[in-house]
């Protein structure tokens, strides 16, 4: 669906965040006349109120009723469809459709070459566009990374067009790629582990979620990681499939890159913590080859990439003490990536934060193999995991603590780590919700409270066009 399509109906607006803001933008601009409902709370609507557009109506009802009004609802990436209230609009007529749709409808000529997967997303996307700009190819970078693609202007300010568009897309997104009709050229897929399970209401409903951009999408080609076990099983009949972690592709060897046999340079000396991060210059090597562009003369551009913030982010050491912020990690698994990231090492972790129910035995049964020097608990599911770890502290001999909130989190973790020295990770396995607007505030804070700028640790690099 087009915005010119609007003209005529009955819309509304559902949420206010950057994304919501990014549409009502981008509504007015191209139908100044189309009155419009913002469904929202009270602070926001009080927000709209101030912008002064008197065709825009604020209403803080969400419910079945109220929406079942609208022809169309452009929906915010973080409100589920899966709610009653949208169910049963849905069920009476009402088109519910997100910014992503409308940019992706708007724009069926461009090259876009689509990531997501769980853990690694948002520094693959900015990895795959630093390689083709670092190539002379003229890249978008948008998506869920930090920039909605209903804000991405046109062209560069040099005034050149993109040649491509790398964009990150949560699970959230996919499906609204699917219900544009335009198929993307390019859509990798990382890996597959349970999240969000609040929005998407089932485990096995966020994994078709998440593969939409794979299968309903219908990719012209898609990029999976052959590593994956749920990936390694998909059949996409309708698209051409390229693997990578595969020895006929784009795989490691050590810390090795190797394009089948062909060896093509060590990644050890790449700024991306993790091997995991490594294995994804795999993946973004891959989807620029799936775009026809020859891949290996560019690897070694992946030496200057800057990583991204709150995504195992050093920032610093005080007083002895390592500071690292991940606080993008909102699984169990992407904690035990981070651990790993850090063997050997005198790690205290903060863990916890919003319950979404995730599942955390699978983590504690990966703990008994290398445990950290302590483990500080906090947040709506810390006492959750606090009772999970208890016995296997006992046995194991790591410290563990409760901690109230961030603040009294980052305290603990200095005593317990003492004058021997260490890190301090904040890998929380879970979303900020409640306690802060998103994970990049809670990364903000948690800087704050090392002794670091919230403001120097903070910015995405790349986004926009260039």
């Amino acid at each position: 669906m087009r915005v010119s399509q609007l003209e005529g109906k009955r819309v509304a607006l559902w949420g206010w965040g950057r994304e919501g803001r990014a549409a009502w933008r981008a509504l007015r601009a191209q139908a100044p006349a189309l009155p419009l409902t913002l469904f929202c709370n009270e602070a926001e609507a009080a927000e709209a109120a101030a912008l002064g557009d008197a065709l825009l109506q604020a209403r803080t009802d969400p419910s079945a009723e109220a929406l079942a009004n609208f022809d169309v609802v452009v929906k915010s990436p973080g409100i589920s469809p899966y709610r009653p209230e949208a169910q049963a609009a849905a069920a009476r007529g009402t088109r519910f459709v997100g910014g992503t749709a409308l940019w992706f409808a708007a724009h069926p000529q461009a090259r876009t070459l689509c990531v997501t997967g769980t853990k690694g997303k948002s520094t693959t996307t900015a990895l795959l566009a630093h390689l083709l700009r670092a190539g002379g190819h003229c890249t978008a970078l948008a998506g869920n990374i930090g920039l909605p693609l209903l804000e991405l202007p046109e062209a560069a300010a040099d005034g050149r067009l993109p040649e491509f568009f790398a964009i990150e897309l949560s699970s959230y997104q996919t499906g609204d790629v699917a219900a544009s009709g335009v198929r993307p050229e390019v859509a990798l897929v990382l890996n597959l582990f349970p999240e969000h399970l609040d929005w998407h209401g089932s485990e096995t409903r966020y994994v078709e979620d998440k593969l939409a951009l794979a299968t309903a999408a219908r990719p012209r080609t898609a990029v999976l990681n052959a590593a994956d076990p749920r990936l390694a099983q998909l059949q996409l009949p309708d698209s051409r499939v390229v693997w990578f972690n595969r020895e006929d592709g784009w795989h490691l060897r050590g810390d090795v890159l190797y394009r089948g046999d062909e060896c093509v340079f060590d990644t050890a000396p790449v700024p991306l913590p993790g091997r995991h991060n490594r294995g994804n210059l795999c993946a973004v090597l891959a989807a620029i080859e799936a775009a026809g562009v020859d891949a290996a003369p560019l690897a070694p551009a992946a030496l200057d990439f800057r990583p991204l913030p709150h995504r195992l982010q050093w920032l610093g050491e005080r007083d002895g003490i390592g500071w690292v912020n991940d606080s993008i990690s909102t699984t169990p698994h992407a904690s035990l990536a981070a651990l790993d990231c850090h063997r050997g090492r005198r790690v205290a972790i903060l863990l916890g934060g919003h319950d979404r129910g995730l599942d955390w035995t699978d983590f504690a049964a990966h703990l008994r193999g290398e445990t950290p020097v302590a483990v500080v608990t906090l947040g709506g599911n810390g006492p959750r995991i606090h009772a999970l770890l208890e016995p296997l502290a006992r046995r194991a001999g790591f410290a563990l603590e409760a901690a109230v909130d961030l603040p009294d989190a980052v305290a603990r973790a200095r005593r317990l780590l003492g004058t021997a020295g260490g890190i301090v990770l904040l890998s929380p396995g879970a979303p900020s919700f409640g306690a802060y607007r998103d994970y990049t505030e809670r990364g903000r804070h948690f800087a704050a409270l090392a002794g670091f700028d919230p403001d120097s640790i903070s910015t995405i690099p790349g986004l926009g066009i260039a």
